[in-house]
């Protein structure tokens, strides 16, 4: 199975896509989706949503996973990054995928062990999980723990059925 995890971000939304066969995971691809931050909001959303639906077509996912909004002591950052993360919720679901979300902390917990995890840790297991991958920074690293975290709680499920 295919999936696609996405750290949804304004100016920069990471993606990483993973295979997964049964408990064995395997990187696919990642990277970064960059829009012009100077744009106008809706300008600038058009644009992701576009991004997102090209990469959606080209690698054809069979799940996807977004990670949840945190709370930023500035609310209208937060407002920003829930109108990305609601871009990347109907590019998804607009191809007919079930979108799985999940906490940062869960994310962390998922893929580190624990939910107060550094960023660094984080990357630190991505690579170690993902045998000689080369990921495209701080947010295709995030993406991939997503898609990880994703493929668990899908394994997971299996199994209790």
């Amino acid at each position: 199975m295919l999936i696609l995890g996405l750290d949804p971000g304004l100016g920069t939304t990471g993606w990483g896509l993973i295979r997964a066969e049964g408990n064995r995971l395997s990187h696919v691809a990642n990277g970064k989706l960059k829009t012009d931050t100077t744009a106008t909001l809706p300008r600038l959303l058009a644009h992701l949503d576009a991004m997102l639906s090209a990469l959606l077509i080209d690698h054809a996912p069979e799940a996807c996973a977004v990670e949840e909004v945190f709370v930023n002591a500035n609310p209208q950052s937060t407002l920003k990054l829930g109108q990305a993360r609601g871009v990347a919720l109907c590019a998804a679901a607009r191809t007919g995928l079930e979108v799985g979300e999940y906490a940062a902390r869960l994310v962390k917990k998922a893929v580190v062990g624990v939910g107060n995890a550094e960023k660094a840790q984080v990357h630190a297991m991505v690579s170690r999980l993902l045998p000689g991958v080369k990921i495209d920074g701080a947010d295709a690293a995030d993406a991939l723990a997503v898609a990880i975290c994703h493929a668990h709680h899908l394994a997971s499920a299996r199994a209790l059925r």
